[in-house]
């Protein structure tokens, strides 16, 4: 790993980015940086649901925030996923290239959250070479569900706030993942195939507290069902005062 110049978090406040971020603080990286993308609409890249939620929990981590607003890129001209794909990263890059520029010593590395995406885990990996940047993606193809339970134990409190799986109905929205909520989830896998971390877009989650962060967010909110598929409807977010 570089030890000269800045890391910057691929971060959207979802288990996985958040976890990348946390590996990344525990192991003495300096992340001086979290970037944020919100995509409109679905996106192959992209975690979707509730990014703005992203400023809040970066407050509570203490590290500043870049949004990469929807208005930066269209990818819906793009022929094909692929296409997509990169057409999707381009705003990211530019605005990793503005950092570059204005970080002393420019950016050293980015983590990620990937896990078994070969699709975005390639293209992030094209993206930091091309930057000149190392990569840190400490959850690349781990065991998912000790994935979970090193989560869990770390102290990580995790909100699933979007779900579209069959065998995932609407009492999952909101719903903390604690250890009863993954063992639901492997019997899922064992008789639906979903994944116990929501790789293939079964769900989204929101951390709301873990170890790196001074302040819990807390929401309130309704939930929104679409027959198969629903989200948490987020109407209040705050941090808890501190203590």
């Amino acid at each position: 790993m570089a030890d000269d110049g800045a890391w910057v978090s691929l971060f959207s406040g979802g288990k996985d980015s958040s976890w990348a971020l946390y590996q990344a603080l525990e192991q003495g990286l300096s992340v001086e940086r979290l970037v944020t993308v919100h995509p409109e609409g679905d996106s192959y890249m992209y975690h979707v649901p509730a990014t703005d939620l992203a400023a809040l929990a970066a407050e509570s981590v203490g590290t500043p925030l870049v949004d990469v607003e929807p208005d930066d890129f269209n990818a819906a001209e793009a022929t094909d996923a692929g296409e997509q794909g990169d057409t999707e990263l381009e705003p990211l890059e530019a605005a990793l290239r503005e950092l570059d520029a204005d970080l002393p010593g420019g950016i050293a590395g980015l983590t990620a959250g990937a896990v078994e995406s070969e699709y975005q885990t390639s293209r992030i990996e094209a993206m930091a070479d091309r930057l000149d940047a190392d990569l840190f993606a400490p959850l690349w193809q781990e065991d998912p569900s000790e994935l979970a339970d090193a989560m869990l134990a770390a102290g990580f409190e995790i909100r699933i706030i979007q779900v579209a799986a069959y065998g995932l109905d609407e009492s999952w929205l909101g719903r903390t993942l604690d250890d009863e909520a993954l063992s639901a989830l492997e019997t899922l896998n064992d008789e639906y195939g979903v994944h116990v971390l929501g790789e293939g877009g079964e769900f989204e989650t929101l951390v709301t507290d873990g170890p790196h962060m001074d302040r819990s967010i807390r929401l309130d909110y309704d939930t929104v069902w679409e027959g198969s598929r629903g989200y948490i409807d987020v109407e209040d977010a705050w941090l808890d005062r501190a203590e």
